[in-house]
Order: structure tokens, then sequence, then C-alpha cells
């Protein structure tokens, strides 16, 4: 055997980062999406270049803290729930320990093992702590998957905002006239880049990333700005 062979193999996986990166994803998005779309309405209903920019600094700012606390709220209901489920558990070892090894037991048992194997193996585990063996085999919370309200909050928010930025600077820099093509350019160029970077990150195929985030974005923005030219031409 070569001692190339006797390395251990470090596997790189992904999945650690999918709390983060799913909400720093949609948050980037939306701020993109939504900044760009209603900027895009505004500019098409014949509005003032500085109602347009005014229109995407509110969009900003609103967004960005409505992102945080949604994304707070909603990690918050989850977390409350797994501690519950936890709770629930942890009583469930006190009163009945013999009833929770059985029970995981027979998890490991459907998972492909031996019974005496599987006896074995949750009588180890429960030993060293019971708690995080149920928590992860029974329930599937892991350290992982664990919820985390500030951590998802604060990435919403930052990455909303981050997203919101390059429509309204486009439309700070833009000509006169032209506030649409510079906000619907910098649009579509910003997701383009979420799409590969979020790929990137995630380990998935970039052109599939970039071809989603674009064809929601540009829908989003052709549906406001038509609503915006229509009420536009109402008004």
């Amino acid at each position: 055997m070569t001692d190339s062979a006797q390395i251990p193999h470090h596997a790189v996986h992904y999945v650690n980062r999918v709390g983060w990166l799913r909400a720093a994803v949609l948050g980037a998005n939306d701020g993109i999406v939504s900044t760009a779309s209603l900027m895009t309405g505004i500019a098409a209903s014949g509005a003032s270049a500085q109602s347009i920019l005014l229109s995407g600094v509110a969009a900003l700012v609103a967004g960005a803290m409505s992102m945080a606390a949604g994304e707070y709220v909603s990690v918050s209901a989850q977390s409350d729930t797994e501690r519950a489920d936890l709770a629930k558990e942890a009583k469930a070892l006190r009163n009945q320990p013999h009833a929770e090894w059985v029970e995981l037991r027979d998890i490991y048992v459907e998972r492909g093992l031996a019974p005496d194997l599987a006896g074995q193996v949750a009588e180890q585990l429960m030993a060293a702590d019971a708690l995080g063996a149920h928590a992860r085999d029974e329930l599937g919370i892991s350290d992982l998957a664990t919820a985390r309200p500030v951590q998802a909050a604060m990435a919403s928010a930052a990455s909303f905002a981050v997203g919101a930025a390059p429509p309204v600077l486009a439309a700070a820099l833009a000509p006169a006239g032209h506030a649409i093509v510079a906000i619907v350019g910098a649009c579509l160029l910003c997701l383009a880049l979420l799409g590969h970077v979020g790929a990137r990150l995630g380990g998935a195929k970039p052109s599939r990333s970039i071809v989603r985030t674009l064809f929601w974005g540009v829908l989003a923005m052709t549906v406001t700005a038509g609503a915006g030219h229509l009420f536009g031409a109402v008004i």
C-alpha cells in the first residue's frame, strides 16, 4: 500500500453552509429584485429622477429591516419548536430510559444494522450523550441545522442591503432619462453574479442558478414596469 493510500480522505462538503447561505442568497436576491422592480415601476410611471431615487433608498432601508424582522421571527419560531421537542425528549429519557433505548435501537435497525449491533450502538451513544443522540437521530436536530435567529436576521438584512445598493447607485449615476436602462442593467448584472457566487459556494452548477435568478428577476421587473406604466398613464 502506498503512502498516499494511507492518508485519510477528508471530503469537502457544503451542507454546513446551508443556514447562512440560504439567508444570504434570499436576502441579496430579494434586495436586487424588489428594489430594482419598484424603481423600474416608478420610472415607468413617468416619475422624476428624484422620486425614483427616493423610492430606491426607501426600499433599501425598509426591505432590510423587514427581512431582518421576518427572518428573526420565523427562525425563532423554529428554535422554540426545537427547544420544546428537546425538553420533551429529555423528560422521556429521565422517566423511560429503556423505552428510549428501544426507540433509538429500532431507528438504527431501520437504517440497516443488525438488532444486536443496533442495540450496542444505541447503548454506547446514549451513555456518551443520550439527548444528543436522540436529537440527532430521532428528531433530526443537529448543530448544522440548529436554528440561529440572530445570525439569520443579520445575514438577511446585510445581504438585502448589499443587493439593493446597486440599483440605487445606478439610478443615482444614470444620465437624465436613462434611469430604467441603468436600473435594469445593474439588476441583471447583479443577479447573474449572485447566481454564480451562490452556486459556487453551494457546490452546484452556476449556469442553472444564473438562469433561474435572471428569469425571476426579469419577470418581476417586467410585471412591475407594466403596472407602473399603466397606473402612471391613468393618473
